[in-house]
Formats: C-alpha cells, structure tokens, sequence
C-alpha cells in the first residue's frame, strides 16, 4: 500500500483530477472539462496558437468552472439542489427569458409550499442581488485558486473573464468582443459545444456554434468550429480523454517538486471544503492529526507523506454531493444517505486516474471504512483496511465530530474522545489509530499570534462564524452584540482582507489558520 511518493508531479494531473470533481458538480458526466479541453486545444490549433498562448487556453478550460462550488450553500438555501441549478445553465441561452423563467420556477424547489413563499419572498427582498453577483464571484475565486496553483497572468486574466460574451452580455459584462482574451473566447465555446455534442453529435454542436455566432460566441472561432466540426469533434468518443489531456499539455510541462504538490494539494483542498460553510478547514485540520498520529506509530515516511496527502483530498468526492443534502440539519433519507456514502469512492475514481496521485487514492477510499465491515463504500472489514487508513478514519471522525453540522453543535474535546473509544469498543476503529490521533489532538496547544491583516480578536470571532455559515443575527446572538455592530465588524473584515462575499472570507479564514478554532 502507498509505494514511494513521486519526487516531481506533473501540475496537469492535479488539475485534471480536480475537474473531474467539478463535472460532478455541474451534474454532467465526468470527463466533460477534459472534452472540453481537448475541444479548445483543437480550436486553438486551427487558429493557429502556439507555445505559451495554447498553454493559456490548456488550463484557462481546466479550471473554467472551478469557483462554481464556492457559494453551493447560498445556491442550494434558494433553489434545493445546487447541482440541478448549475446544470441547467446548458439547456436554455443564458441572460434568455427561458432562462430567466426557469431561475424562478426553481425558488425553493424541492420544499413544501408555505416554505417556498418564504423563501420566494426573501429572494424578492434581498436574495436576487446575491444571485446577481454570484458568476462574477465564481470567476474571481477560480482566479484565486489558478493563483494558488502558482499559474501565470494570462491564465489569471483568462480564467476571471471566462463568463463574459462577445456581445457585452456575459459577466461582470465589462468586456466585449476582442477586449477578451482570446483563451477565454475559445474556452466559452468549447465548453458548450462539448455538452451539445455528447448530447446531439456533430450536427448539434454546429447549430449550436451558429446560432450563437456573434452573440455568446466569437463570430471566427464559431466559424472554426463550424468549418472543421469534423476533425475536431469526430474522435471525441473514441479517444482515451484523460491520456490524451495530459499528453497534449502544450509548451513547458509544469512540474511540481514535493513541496509544491503539497502546496497545491493545500490550495485545492480548502478551496473544496468552502463547498459547505460546516466542512471549512476539515481537510487540513484532518490531514495535520492523521500525519501526527502516524508519526506517533513510527509510519514509514513514503506511507507517512501519503496519509498526510490523503487527509487534504479524502473529501474531493463531496463535489458530487448536492447541499441540499450536505447542509441538511433533519435526518437524511435513504436516498440521501446513498449518495453521501458514495463520496470517498468519487473521491478515488477523481484520483486514481493520475499515477502520481493513484497511491493517495488508496488510504482516502477507506476513510469510511470500519474493522467490523460496516462501513463503505465497499463494506471492507479487519486486514483488508491499511494502517494509513485507519489512523485517517479515526483523524477524520474525530476532527468531524470537533466541528459543527447542520444538524448539531460542535462536540466538546471530551465527548469526541468518547465517541472515538467506544468505536473502539465496539470493533469499529482501531484502538491503536484512535490511541495516536487522541494523544496528538490533546498535546497541541493553541499559541497567541498576532491575528492577520491587523483583525481584532473580536473580529476574527466574527470571521469564523461567518465562515461557519450564519447571518449577523445569529452572530449577534452567540456573541451577546447587536446585528449592527455585528454588520460593522463584517464591513471592517471585509475591507481589511479585501474580500466581498462569504466565500472568498472564509478562503481567507483557512490559508491563515483561523478555522476551525
């Protein structure tokens, strides 16, 4: 299990695994973000793009979409299933009356009727503002991440201008025509006609670059597409995408020494747990207990290096997992319960493509798995569980039961060592993993720092509940203040660390360690 960890990882399969995750996030097959690359790569050929500008567009249409997941918790609070709402964005033009009829048919969808006037009322009040500025943030944060994964300014002013239109009508709508940038152009196309041809074949993918030419779509690129739809789209089910992605990374391969991939893992594993406002920081907070307590049991330093890994990226299969379901606080159906249970095995099917990740995937597929075969996704019990996984079991329901859920408080440091001893009892988890990860969450201790970006103590508290998810009034009540001072205290955080929304506060909160507390 595990196998010595690769010295240097090639950037594309990290992101590559990652966009698998989204397409599960958008409700399409996985695979349709490599079609698309591929698509653009092909469009960028005919073109006639070469070295570092086909490189531009290579990772501007890998992570695209990546930011999309980073309000999930507000898009589920107004429309039930986020994933629904996001994958309808291919069925009808945007900024269209359909679709704009189709948005509001949506309004608490799922839910009884007295509780979607509710929410139909406090989206005409205040909710259709957040809605508005909702793709623009999608895009910043997808600059953010690029940013974190070290890519260059093309690849940054590309990906945050990736929703704009030809014809002025996208978001933020500040650009129009060639005013933006040519990767961006090129990856808005691909990326439709990648659904409209697994949908329709070719002859809808030309309808589709027609009808949208000089609108959606840049009018020459469209004619592209439209001329040599053939030879770009005629192979696209016959190939082996992820091979053929990887093989076609244009100009200078990036190649990440072991510190940088941890880096990277970092970035992509707290950019995954802003997917729910209950989950920030539970992947490295996890990842740092599980590498303690297998430092405690003397793990072999590759097995050690890989459990650390697999402690960021456990949870990269949540991506599939609708909020309605995550931030549910009543019990969950057995429908439900289903598809929370086939997370790790998403998790291990986004990263057992790439070879340098493939041993990473083996711990994190078992982190839900239990010594008496209880557990899932495959109901393995006693030898058939690693020793990495285990310590990463019992590090994850500890850390889990440390923070809050939608349907419970976060559990005192006693009440989680209880829970986690009479697994042990009860022959779930291994008393040797639970031994270790208690004695490493009891020996940290919490040193006083200097508070980042000149916050106050008062506003850092105010931070991590707001990452947690709740309202100024709910703020107010926890810290016995009123909901205006509560409301100035996020005005002052959010100018000090020049943040706009929830989502990119709580990026802050996780890459300075203040969450979970």
């Amino acid at each position: 299990m595990g196998g010595d960890p690769p010295e240097r990882v090639r950037l594309a399969e990290l992101v590559s695994a990652l966009s698998l995750g989204v397409d599960l996030g958008f409700g399409q097959p996985m695979e349709h973000v490599l079609r698309q690359c591929l698509i653009a790569l092909r469009l960028a050929e005919r073109i006639g793009l070469e070295g570092a500008d086909r490189a531009t567009v290579y990772y501007t249409s890998l992570l695209v979409n990546v930011g999309c997941h980073s309000d999930a918790h507000e898009q589920a609070k107004w429309f039930g299933d986020d994933i629904s709402f996001k994958a309808a964005k291919y069925e009808r033009p945007i900024r269209s009356v359909g679709a704009a009829i189709a948005g509001i048919a949506s309004i608490g969808k799922g839910r009884p009727p007295l509780h979607r006037f509710r929410v139909g009322l406090e989206f005409a009040l205040s909710g259709y503002r957040e809605l508005n500025g909702m793709i623009e943030h999608h895009a910043e944060m997808a600059r953010l991440l690029a940013e974190q994964l070290g890519m260059d300014t093309p690849v940054l002013d590309a990906v945050v201008c990736s929703y704009e239109q030809w014809d002025g009508r996208g978001w933020p709508g500040r650009l129009r025509g060639e005013a933006i940038p040519m990767a961006a152009r090129i990856t808005l196309l691909a990326e439709y006609v990648e659904v409209a041809h697994r949908v329709g074949g070719v002859d809808r993918a030309r309808a589709l670059a027609r009808e949208s030419r000089g609108k959606q779509f840049d009018p020459a690129i469209s004619d592209v597409l439209t001329e040599h739809s053939a030879e770009i789209l005629g192979d696209l089910d016959s190939v082996s995408t992820w091979k053929a992605v990887i093989d076609s990374e244009p100009h200078l391969k990036v190649l990440l020494p072991s510190d940088r991939f941890d880096e990277a893992l970092l970035a992509i594993a707290n950019f995954v747990d802003l997917k729910s406002p209950y989950m920030i920081g539970h992947a490295a907070a996890t990842s740092e207990l599980a590498a303690d307590a297998g430092a405690r049991l003397e793990l072999a330093p590759d097995l050690l290096t890989n459990l650390r890994r697999a402690g960021l990226v456990h949870d990269l299969g949540r991506l599939g997992i609708s909020n309605s379901i995550l931030d549910k606080p009543g019990k969950l159906g057995a429908g439900e319960w289903e598809r929370v249970r086939l997370h790790p095995y998403l998790s291990d099917r986004m990263l057992n493509q790439s070879r340098a990740l493939a041993p990473v995937a083996e711990i994190a597929v078992q982190h839900h798995e239990r010594l008496d075969g209880s557990g899932y996704p495959r109901g393995l019990a006693g030898s058939a569980i690693s020793r990495p996984a285990r310590i990463l079991a019992a590090a994850d329901a500890y850390q889990a039961m440390r923070e809050p859920r939608p349907h419970r408080p976060a559990r005192s440091p006693e009440d989680a060592a209880a829970q986690l001893e009479e697994e042990v009892r009860k022959g779930r988890l291994d008393a040797q993993a639970v031994g270790a990860v208690l004695a490493s969450a009891g020996h940290r201790v919490k040193l006083r720092r200097a508070e980042p970006s000149g916050l106050t103590a008062r506003e850092v508290e105010v931070l991590q509940f707001l990452a947690r998810g709740m309202s100024n009034k709910q703020i107010a009540t926890r810290l016995v203040i009123s909901p205006k001072t509560v409301s100035n205290h996020v005005e002052h955080i959010y100018g000090k660390i020049g943040a706009s929304t929830r989502a990119r506060a709580c990026f802050f909160a996780m890459q300075h360690g203040l969450v979970p507390d």
